[in-house]
């Protein structure tokens, strides 16, 4: 593997770290927000869907200009937007101030889950592309991770009334980072073919590497791919010949949130205080959740380009009922304590080798490089409109009953299993092109 590829693909998976800090951060928080503003249960959980409402904006509305600026251009965007949110947040003066910054930092989220995937699977030879784009995963968990490890050492420290404030604003560091590092990465070859910048797709294949090893095999063969002498960048996307990745990209979206994982990445600490723990145990089994989490998406990132994608999502769909059920049996029986901790790790463990690892993957994968961006934003967007209202739902549904919650993310998870058995396709190893061709699109 080329070390510019490497590079590249690390620096555009940063946005997915700061998407992992950014949708995290607020679990520590949720308390401090109802007191703060005087919540009730529905208010909580707008005002932590609020970003999420962001994220469903930015992730459907990033494909047009992402074909437009690039991919490149729309990621300095989004840093900005990073440094933004975790800037004001940290200095919102009231509660609609807050929700705005929130807002702010959704729309930076759903961009990212768009275009870092995009960007990596569009500059890497098919042999390294699942476990390059699992690096935008892999960040992601890790900015879960540190958000609750950032969260768990601030508590320590008692700052007081401005401790919550900090949890928020210590995002500005990594996307100023951020920002500064796009600067020494190229832009994605696919695009710069579609613009017609043909001798600047050249320099980065031979910086990045091809599927065949021959360069202007690789530029033929991704012309042909857009064959824009019968179609346009600008083509109309919801038609019958994409009816076939689109309802790929829709179902493991909605699969992907139909399991509660955002329920547990935002209310982690909340959950934990249903089952009876305190404030600073609850934050610590939120880290304990991250590190599990981060172990096993490093664990699936080592085997997704051998085993497949499919497997990944068959261990991982046995893991989610399995552990699910366990959950709900914990609250309906009024256990909590070891046995629901065991439970939500064996949950995060099965997410993270799962559909964790394999979401932003397959979606990036099942598109025409003509549609590519508008599909990626279509399945971001099915992802994200269901984490919000997962995560909207879920503090007033677990109010009224925790096993039911859990029972009904089994049940679905059960639908995934059948799902992944009949109709999923394996795409390890295949060409973007030949991925194209395998699922009938001309």
């Amino acid at each position: 593997m080329k070390l510019a590829l490497l590079g590249a693909a690390i620096v555009a998976a940063l946005g997915g770290l700061l998407f992992g800090f950014d949708t995290a951060v607020i679990s520590g928080t949720t308390a401090w927000l109802k007191t703060t503003y005087s919540l009730t249960d529905f208010m909580l959980g707008f005002t932590v869907s609020s970003a999420l409402i962001g994220t469903i904006i930015g992730s459907i509305g990033v494909g047009r200009p992402a074909d437009a600026i690039g991919r490149r251009g729309i990621l300095f965007v989004l840093a900005v937007l990073y440094f933004v949110t975790a800037v004001g947040c940290a200095l919102a003066w009231d509660w609609w101030s807050f929700v705005i910054f929130r807002f702010i930092g959704g729309l930076a989220v759903g961009g990212a889950s768009v275009v870092s995937p995009m960007y990596i699977a569009e500059i890497s030879p098919a042999k390294y592309r699942g476990r390059l784009v699992a690096v935008t995963q892999f960040n992601i968990v890790l900015g879960i991770l540190l958000a609750y490890l950032s969260n768990y050492i601030i508590s320590a420290l008692q700052l007081g009334v401005n401790e919550c404030r900090w949890m928020f604003g210590v995002q500005a560091a990594p996307a100023l980072a951020f920002f500064l590092l796009l600067f020494f990465t190229p832009q994605s070859p696919r695009w710069l073919i579609a613009k017609g910048r043909t001798d600047e797709a050249r320099r980065v294949f031979d910086k990045c590497g091809t599927d065949s090893g021959n360069i202007e095999d690789e530029i033929k063969d991704i012309q042909n791919s857009f064959d824009l002498s019968h179609h346009t960048m600008k083509e109309p996307f919801y038609c019958r010949k994409y009816l076939k990745p689109i309802l790929l990209a829709v179902a493991i979206a909605m699969f992907n949130q139909l399991s509660g994982i955002n329920a547990l990445i935002y209310y982690t600490a909340h959950i934990f205080k249903m089952a009876g723990y305190g404030a600073a145990d609850a934050l610590l089994q939120s880290v304990l959740i991250g590190l599990v989490n981060l172990i096993f998406t490093m664990a699936a990132m080592s085997v997704i380009d051998h085993f497949g994608r499919k497997k990944l999502m068959l261990v991982g769909s046995i893991g989610y009922i399995l552990s699910l059920s366990v959950a709900a049996y914990s609250f309906y029986m009024g256990t909590g304590g070891r046995l629901l901790l065991a439970s939500l790790i064996v949950f995060i463990a099965s997410h993270a080798f799962g559909q964790g690892a394999v979401i932003w993957v397959f979606i990036s994968e099942v598109f025409p490089n003509r549609v590519r961006a508008r599909g990626q934003a279509l399945g971001s967007f099915t992802h994200w409109i269901m984490a919000a209202a997962i995560s909207w739902t879920f503090p007033m549904i677990a109010a009224i009953s925790g096993w039911m919650t859990f029972a009904f993310y089994a049940v679905c998870m059960v639908g995934q299993l059948v799902w992944v058995l009949f109709i999923m396709p394996e795409t390890k190893g295949i060409s973007l092109e030949k991925i194209q061709k395998e699922l009938g699109i001309e």
